[in-house]
């Protein structure tokens, strides 16, 4: 299988607003709205957001995350694999990557959000050695939220 490539890219391109709401529209079947915690597409956008898009040899998009830095922290966000890309590694590769951009800023520890029903990636988050903590950053205690954290 030809390699995958992850790179930062600019959220507002027309395949990747999609991508986006495809993960927005995945989310909404499994949660309510007040439980659900997407960064919108302006503040993906933002200098301290690296936005990254795993494309396949071909060019097409099939998977993105995000990593918001905040000073010695950084939280991950949007991350999101197509249906026909899933089962490949494409997560573990994108969470590979956003890893990797977390050291190279500088940030001591990673944290995310996700939620109770979405299994696969909590294995994938605890398999990379992640593990859950206490809401952070303005989250409010959500039964439906899984905190995690992982010291880099």
């Amino acid at each position: 299988m030809a390699k995958l490539s992850i790179r930062r890219e600019d959220p507002s391109q027309p395949e990747i607003i999609e991508l986006l709401r495809n993960g927005e529209a995945h989310s909404a079947m499994l949660y309510p709205a007040e439980s659900n915690h997407h960064l919108p597409l302006d503040a993906l956008r933002e200098p301290p957001v690296c936005f990254l898009v795993a494309r396949e040899p071909g060019g097409r998009a099939v998977a993105t995350g995000a990593l918001v830095v905040h000073d010695d922290w950084a939280e991950i966000k949007r991350m999101w694999v197509e249906r026909d890309g899933r089962g490949r590694g494409l997560a573990k590769e994108m969470l590979g990557s956003l890893i990797s951009a977390a050291q190279a800023a500088g940030v001591t520890v990673l944290r995310l959000e996700t939620g109770v029903a979405s299994l696969a990636a909590l294995v994938l988050y605890e398999g990379a050695g992640f593990q859950r903590c206490d809401p952070f950053a303005g989250y409010k205690p959500d039964p439906l939220s899984v905190f995690m954290e992982k010291p880099l």
